[in-house]
């Protein structure tokens, strides 16, 4: 093959490499071999260089011995076999159907790690807040007690007063919040376990697990970011009759409340974050470890990786439920004539001596339903993007 052009893009470390041959079947007619397999964007089609014979040239597709030839802008690229020999004693390619167990994969081939890992974590974190959005409201109006007293009861009373639409208000104040927040999360969780995990023959970092405490790092560090985000959808999906959209609520708590407003109940939060975060990483990089063990797998396919990530999200949410009550409580504030709580000390104290242990898990069940899946997909989601984006011979 003759390397006729090469090109590369310093920005986000993104590679970019084009090779074209010609190919002279039999007849004199010739054929355009693009080779995109090591291109910046690609599709996981990779050249054959390590044979020099004209035949090995071309786009081979991986896990078959099929080529893809470009013929002419009309009809754009077709498959094709392997190169034989005519009787003539020249090389021709032969028209073939594609066999079902190859085809082509998505590959993005980005260079630069941190990058790749916050689009990683991004992408999951908007697909997955997205695909559980109606639990989220759901489990936000039993959390502050309006709208009933149960799941069936709050679900009735929005489809009542706003329908489909109510489920899913704030919803985009939402993906805004967590598409960064989870990009910084995971970068965060990705980066601090590499720097704590020792390497091969060296002694344990830390007397304590590195998933551990990159856990707790990854989620201080996105909710520092994120937070405001947080009060003003939770602000957005409660007291719908006072705020119209984001910019709107930003703007009246400034003007009204101060800016100190926009991180009111952040210390429960942080104090929230820190068990919850480093209890849904260790128990999602156990559970890893287990499947491997036991299955004597190393890759793990994407419907197990589903069921892990559900299961770590389960076992945190439980663990640190009542500091999210209390701090969904406190964030509300004095709306409706609700009691003001002076920190989150005095908010638990005051749901239990009110409510009860119960009242400290009230909203469990939705709880429950929505971070599971919403922790399952989100994992799945960024392991999938990592696979995608991020090259075989990188380890990042």
């Amino acid at each position: 093959m003759q390397a006729i052009e090469k090109k590369s893009v310093p920005d986000f470390g993104l590679s970019w490499n084009l090779q074209e041959s010609f190919y002279h079947a039999a007849g004199g007619g010739g054929g355009l071999f693009a080779s995109v397999g090591q291109m910046g964007v690609g599709f996981g089609v990779s050249p054959n260089p390590s044979n020099p014979n004209p035949k090995d040239n071309g786009i081979r597709i991986p896990c078959t011995d099929l080529y893809v030839k470009y013929v002419s802008p009309e009809f754009g690229f077709r498959l094709v076999g392997s190169p034989t020999v005519s009787d003539a004693g020249e090389e021709v390619l032969e028209e073939a159907k594609p066999k079902k167990k190859g085809g082509l994969k998505l590959k993005i081939r980005i260079g630069n790690p941190h990058f790749r890992r916050l689009l990683s974590g991004g992408i999951a974190g908007a697909v997955s807040r997205t695909a559980v959005a109606p639990l989220e409201t759901i489990r936000t109006h039993l959390m502050v007690g309006s709208n009933g007293n149960s799941t069936i009861e709050v679900f009735q009373s929005i489809m009542r007063t706003e329908g489909w639409q109510g489920l899913f208000r704030g919803n985009f104040v939402n993906v805004i919040r967590v598409a960064p927040s989870k990009a910084i999360e995971l970068f965060a969780y990705d980066t601090a376990k590499k720097i704590l995990t020792p390497k091969t023959g060296e002694p344990p970092k830390l007397p304590v697990p590195s998933s551990l405490v990159a856990g707790a790092f990854a989620g201080v560090s996105s909710t520092l970011c994120t937070y405001p985000l947080e009060l003003l959808k939770t602000r957005l999906t409660i007291q719908r009759d006072v705020y119209d959209n984001l910019l709107h609520a930003f703007v009246k708590i400034l003007r009204e409340e101060g800016p100190a407003e926009l991180y009111r109940g952040l210390p429960p939060s942080l104090i929230g974050v820190v068990p919850y975060a480093a209890t849904n990483y260790f128990a999602y990089d156990t559970l890893r470890k287990l499947y491997r063990k036991t299955f004597k797998e190393e890759e793990i396919g994407n419907f197990a990786t589903l069921l892990i990530g559900s299961a770590a999200g389960a076992i945190s949410s439980s663990a640190t439920f009542p500091l999210e009550v209390a701090r969904k409580h406190m964030q509300v504030g004095a709306v409706g004539g609700r009691q003001v709580y002076k920190n989150m000390l005095h908010a638990l104290l005051s749901i239990l001596e009110k409510e009860g242990i119960g009242g400290l898990y009230k909203g469990l069940g939705p709880s429950c339903m929505k971070l599971m899946p919403a922790a399952g997909i989100s994992f799945m989601c960024y392991e999938a993007c990592k696979r995608i984006l991020i090259d075989k011979e990188d380890d990042a």
